[in-house]
């Protein structure tokens, strides 16, 4: 299904995920919209006319910049993305965090889904402040405002890459849970330093999992969450190692081990 869209997590809830996992961009109008990208994706995104994207202008197409009513203009799942060719097409905008909340909860209670988690990830980078979203804090709280007005705060981890957003609400907000998105090459020691506490959740490129980190995580009471595994053998090598849960693109190989 296309990505970060409704009718994606709602067929997620279908395959039996226990968390939906999600990113989250600010609009010029200051909205929070799921979206991967600041920017519309010349991979997988058409202009309001149906006309391509070239990746060199892709940029130029920056969600804070514009209202919400014209990021949903934009078509993000009719045109066959090349790095998922078995996607289903089909034409969706890029949905509010608070509509994807709202679809999930009903769809889930209409199954009898066990509560669903939220994993929600602040897009934010040094270089993107005020170019692609707010300063930190303001992206922070507006998200925090929407999982309040939600009511599912307490099932949502906010995770990030970005060290400024989870040290602001380790510092302002303890009772959220957070989680440490890591793909550099420094070890956990040194990024562990550099965040200044342990987060309940450090979730590394599984490609970055080893026994050191595992051990050091059930030492220090840390979840350990790698991203994004793909493929069956890797999978089942990480929970043969411990790991606490995955992320994937492919909820239906997991299933396959699990059954």
């Amino acid at each position: 299904m296309p990505e970060n869209s409704t009718p994606g997590f709602l067929k997620a809830i279908e395959l039996g995920v226990t968390t939906l996992e999600m990113d989250v961009v600010i609009s010029k109008d200051q909205k929070v919209v799921v979206s991967h990208d600041p920017f519309f994706s010349h991979e997988f995104c058409l202009k309001p006319d149906g006309s391509e994207i070239k990746e060199e202008e892709e940029r130029n197409y920056k969600l804070f910049a514009m209202t919400y009513e014209e990021i949903k203009t934009f078509d993000c799942g009719s045109k066959v993305h090349p790095r998922f060719p078995k996607q289903v097409k089909m034409p969706v905008y890029k949905p509010l965090l608070e509509d994807v909340i709202d679809a999930a909860e009903t769809y889930a209670s209409s199954l009898n889904h066990p509560k669903l988690f939220y994993n929600i990830e602040i897009k934010s980078t040094i270089e993107g402040d005020n170019t692609f979203h707010p300063p930190y804090e303001e992206f922070t709280d507006l998200l925090i405002e929407v999982l309040q007005k939600k009511h599912i705060l307490n099932r949502t981890i906010v995770q990030c890459f970005d060290l400024r957003p989870l040290q602001y609400l380790h510092r302002t907000r303890p009772d959220i849970t957070l989680s440490f998105l890591v793909e550099n090459t420094l070890s956990f020691q040194e990024n562990l330093s550099m965040l200044g506490f342990i987060p309940a959740i450090y979730s590394p490129e599984y490609i970055l999992v080893d026994h050191e980190l595992m051990k050091f995580a059930k030492e220090n009471n840390m979840k350990v969450i790698p991203w994004t595994v793909n493929e069956v053998a890797e999978m089942k090598k990480l929970m043969e190692m411990g790991v606490d849960g995955l992320i994937s693109d492919y909820v239906d190989r997991y299933k396959v081990i699990k059954n």
